[in-house]
Protein backbone atom coordinates (compact mmCIF):
# COMPACT_ATOMS: atom_id res chain seq x y z
CA UNK A 1 0.00 0.00 0.00
CA UNK A 2 1.51 3.51 -1.33
CA UNK A 3 1.23 6.49 1.14
CA UNK A 4 1.36 10.71 0.14
CA UNK A 5 5.37 10.49 1.06
CA UNK A 6 5.75 7.01 -1.19
CA UNK A 7 4.32 8.37 -4.01
CA UNK A 8 5.50 11.97 -3.62
CA UNK A 9 9.27 10.68 -3.50
CA UNK A 10 8.71 8.03 -6.20
CA UNK A 11 7.52 10.97 -8.46
CA UNK A 12 10.55 13.47 -7.33
CA UNK A 13 13.04 10.40 -8.59
CA UNK A 14 10.99 9.44 -11.72
CA UNK A 15 10.72 13.02 -12.99
CA UNK A 16 13.70 14.18 -11.90
CA UNK A 17 15.36 11.32 -13.70
CA UNK A 18 12.96 12.46 -16.93
CA UNK A 19 14.13 15.89 -16.25
CA UNK A 20 18.12 15.28 -16.73
CA UNK A 21 17.69 12.95 -19.42
CA UNK A 22 14.40 12.45 -22.12
CA UNK A 23 13.77 16.40 -20.87
CA UNK A 24 18.01 17.49 -21.03
CA UNK A 25 17.89 19.95 -24.02
CA UNK A 26 14.35 20.80 -25.18
CA UNK A 27 13.73 24.24 -25.41
CA UNK A 28 10.00 24.31 -22.90
CA UNK A 29 12.57 23.78 -19.76
CA UNK A 30 11.76 26.79 -17.22
CA UNK A 31 15.61 26.30 -16.05
CA UNK A 32 14.61 28.41 -12.41
CA UNK A 33 12.35 25.35 -11.29
CA UNK A 34 12.91 21.96 -10.18
CA UNK A 35 10.94 18.76 -9.37
CA UNK A 36 8.60 18.75 -6.43
CA UNK A 37 5.70 16.84 -5.86
CA UNK A 38 3.18 18.97 -3.69
CA UNK A 39 0.36 18.43 -1.06
CA UNK A 40 -0.48 14.72 -1.53
CA UNK A 41 -2.99 13.31 0.09
CA UNK A 42 -5.48 10.52 0.39
CA UNK A 43 -8.78 11.05 -1.52
CA UNK A 44 -11.52 8.47 -2.50
CA UNK A 45 -10.17 7.63 -5.57
CA UNK A 46 -6.86 7.26 -4.24
CA UNK A 47 -3.50 9.64 -3.79
CA UNK A 48 -3.66 13.27 -4.87
CA UNK A 49 -1.49 15.95 -5.49
CA UNK A 50 0.32 18.38 -7.95
CA UNK A 51 4.04 17.76 -9.75
CA UNK A 52 6.06 20.66 -10.03
CA UNK A 53 8.43 20.22 -12.96
CA UNK A 54 10.38 22.64 -15.58
CA UNK A 55 8.03 21.76 -18.18
CA UNK A 56 4.76 20.93 -16.37
CA UNK A 57 2.78 21.71 -13.30
CA UNK A 58 -0.17 18.92 -13.23
CA UNK A 59 -2.83 17.80 -10.84
CA UNK A 60 -1.76 13.75 -10.09
CA UNK A 61 -3.91 11.33 -9.05
CA UNK A 62 -2.60 7.62 -8.66
CA UNK A 63 -3.96 4.83 -7.10
CA UNK A 64 -3.37 3.77 -3.47
CA UNK A 65 -2.24 -0.25 -4.73
CA UNK A 66 0.11 -0.39 -7.31
CA UNK A 67 -2.05 -2.29 -9.76
CA UNK A 68 -5.30 -0.84 -9.34
CA UNK A 69 -4.75 0.78 -12.40
CA UNK A 70 -3.91 -2.39 -14.28
CA UNK A 71 -4.86 -1.91 -17.96
CA UNK A 72 -5.74 1.47 -18.12
CA UNK A 73 -4.88 2.78 -21.73
CA UNK A 74 -2.35 5.63 -21.48
CA UNK A 75 -4.28 8.38 -23.11
CA UNK A 76 -7.50 7.41 -21.44
CA UNK A 77 -9.59 10.21 -20.23
CA UNK A 78 -11.60 9.87 -17.18
CA UNK A 79 -13.39 12.26 -14.98
CA UNK A 80 -13.28 12.75 -11.23
CA UNK A 81 -15.14 14.45 -8.96
CA UNK A 82 -13.23 16.60 -6.34
CA UNK A 83 -14.91 19.11 -3.48
CA UNK A 84 -14.28 22.25 -5.88
CA UNK A 85 -15.68 20.45 -9.58
CA UNK A 86 -15.43 17.65 -11.66
CA UNK A 87 -11.95 17.64 -13.80
CA UNK A 88 -10.73 15.31 -16.23
CA UNK A 89 -7.91 13.42 -16.33
CA UNK A 90 -5.57 11.50 -18.52
CA UNK A 91 -3.86 8.10 -17.72
CA UNK A 92 -0.13 7.95 -18.13
CA UNK A 93 2.48 5.00 -16.50
CA UNK A 94 6.00 5.48 -16.01
CA UNK A 95 8.92 3.15 -14.92
CA UNK A 96 9.25 3.60 -10.93
CA UNK A 97 5.76 5.53 -10.74
CA UNK A 98 2.92 3.11 -12.56
CA UNK A 99 -0.15 4.31 -13.65
CA UNK A 100 -1.39 7.42 -12.76
CA UNK A 101 -3.81 10.10 -13.93
CA UNK A 102 -2.94 13.66 -14.59
CA UNK A 103 -5.02 16.97 -15.53
CA UNK A 104 -2.54 19.60 -16.92
CA UNK A 105 -2.34 23.16 -14.94
CA UNK A 106 0.36 25.06 -16.62
CA UNK A 107 2.63 24.05 -19.87
CA UNK A 108 4.92 24.97 -20.45
CA UNK A 109 6.22 26.90 -17.08
CA UNK A 110 7.86 30.34 -18.15
CA UNK A 111 5.50 32.56 -16.55
CA UNK A 112 6.90 31.23 -12.84
CA UNK A 113 9.86 33.68 -12.13
CA UNK A 114 11.16 30.47 -10.05
CA UNK A 115 10.64 27.33 -7.79
CA UNK A 116 8.75 29.18 -4.62
CA UNK A 117 6.28 31.03 -7.20
CA UNK A 118 5.67 27.77 -8.49
CA UNK A 119 5.46 25.48 -5.68
CA UNK A 120 3.37 28.40 -3.97
CA UNK A 121 0.98 28.06 -7.33
CA UNK A 122 0.87 24.69 -6.27
CA UNK A 123 -0.36 24.80 -2.99
CA UNK A 124 -2.76 26.89 -3.65
CA UNK A 125 -4.35 24.74 -6.14
CA UNK A 126 -4.48 21.60 -3.73
CA UNK A 127 -6.11 24.44 -1.26
CA UNK A 128 -8.43 25.41 -3.75
CA UNK A 129 -9.50 21.81 -5.21
CA UNK A 130 -9.89 20.51 -2.05
CA UNK A 131 -12.20 22.89 -0.67
CA UNK A 132 -16.08 22.69 -2.13
CA UNK A 133 -17.05 25.19 -4.55
CA UNK A 134 -20.59 25.90 -2.39
CA UNK A 135 -18.25 26.14 0.88
CA UNK A 136 -19.24 29.71 1.34
CA UNK A 137 -22.61 28.78 1.95
CA UNK A 138 -22.35 25.37 3.72
CA UNK A 139 -23.88 25.23 7.03
CA UNK A 140 -24.29 22.32 9.77
CA UNK A 141 -27.84 22.42 8.79
CA UNK A 142 -27.68 22.06 5.28
CA UNK A 143 -29.90 18.96 3.93
CA UNK A 144 -26.88 16.76 2.61
CA UNK A 145 -29.27 15.08 0.28
CA UNK A 146 -29.97 19.08 -1.19
CA UNK A 147 -26.71 19.44 -2.22
CA UNK A 148 -26.48 20.35 -5.78
CA UNK A 149 -24.47 17.69 -8.02
CA UNK A 150 -20.91 18.61 -8.15
CA UNK A 151 -19.83 20.28 -11.66
CA UNK A 152 -17.72 20.33 -13.98
CA UNK A 153 -14.75 22.95 -13.64
CA UNK A 154 -12.30 24.73 -16.54
CA UNK A 155 -8.75 25.77 -15.13
CA UNK A 156 -9.23 28.73 -16.33
CA UNK A 157 -12.44 28.95 -13.64
CA UNK A 158 -10.00 27.11 -10.94
CA UNK A 159 -7.83 29.27 -11.30
CA UNK A 160 -10.23 32.74 -11.10
CA UNK A 161 -11.53 31.16 -7.85
CA UNK A 162 -8.25 30.95 -6.68
CA UNK A 163 -7.60 34.60 -7.38
CA UNK A 164 -10.99 35.29 -5.47
CA UNK A 165 -9.91 33.61 -2.76
CA UNK A 166 -11.65 30.22 -2.81
CA UNK A 167 -15.09 31.95 -3.50
CA UNK A 168 -17.00 30.30 -5.80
Amino acid sequence: MRTPETIAAQLETTFGHIRSTRMADVPILNEAIGVEAVGFREIDEGLLGVLVTPWFMNLMLLPVEAAAWEGQRAGEKTLHTLPAGCYEFIAGNEDGVGDYRMCSLFSPMFEFADHDAAVETAAAVMDGIMTSADAATDTDDADPEAAPAPRRMSRRELFRQLARGGEA
